[in-house]
């Protein structure tokens, strides 16, 4: 017999955005880009960093789970990124929460462990270009400078009176992930629009 059951096709809270967003890095020549990075798998993770859950968790992942305050992991396709002392947000590909999840919590085992799937609670606004650090600090207090929050940092904070977790990317020009309650993202995504004018 034949599946007759509806097919749920997944929407990003920006999905209408994506031209303007786009038109943004058209306008600016360059010098900012704006893209959302939609389904991200999203796992709030809180143990003992200092009891062998934390090791056997990081085996499990095949990255070490950062230990310093706002600092950032990444290996392969997962992110580790410090949210306090004992809690981390693993995030890596859409549609991988489940198994992560799994992982995490069969490495824990019998250890005290929280394992928290928060993939729909947010989306991911990807912030680029040789002018972004500038746009993101017109609406941020945190000192953005390089030598204060250089690549491999992240931080939760307010960004234009929107809570977010701002994560500046290791690799070279990789810009910022903006990581955002879906909720506020399109208020978000019109201040970064607005901004984006006056920066470009």
């Amino acid at each position: 017999m034949a599946d007759t059951a509806p097919t749920v096709q997944q929407r990003s809270p920006l999905a209408s955005a994506a031209h303007r967003l786009a038109a943004v890095t058209r306008s600016s020549g360059g010098a900012i880009r704006l893209a959302e990075l939609p389904f991200l798998a999203q796992i709030n993770v809180r143990l003992d960093a200092k009891g062998p859950a934390a090791d056997a968790v990081g085996l499990a992942l095949g990255l070490q789970l950062p230990l310093e305050p706002g600092t950032v992991v990444h290996t392969g396709e997962l992110t580790a990124l410090w949210l306090g002392p004992d809690e981390w947000l693993v995030v890596g590909r859409p549609g991988t929460q489940w198994d992560l999840e799994s992982r995490i919590r069969t490495a824990a085992g019998d250890e005290p462990v929280s394992v928290c799937d928060v993939s729909a609670q947010r989306t991911t606004l990807l912030v680029t270009g040789p002018r972004a650090r500038d746009l993101l600090s017109h609406g941020c207090a945190l000192d953005l400078h390089p030598r204060a929050f250089g690549p491999g940092r992240c931080a939760q904070t307010t960004l234009a009176r929107s809570q977010v977790v701002l994560v500046a990317r290791e690799e070279p020009r990789a810009g910022f992930w903006l990581l955002v309650r879906s909720s506020f993202a399109d208020y978000l995504t019109h201040w970064l629009l607005d901004a984006a004018v006056e920066h470009a």
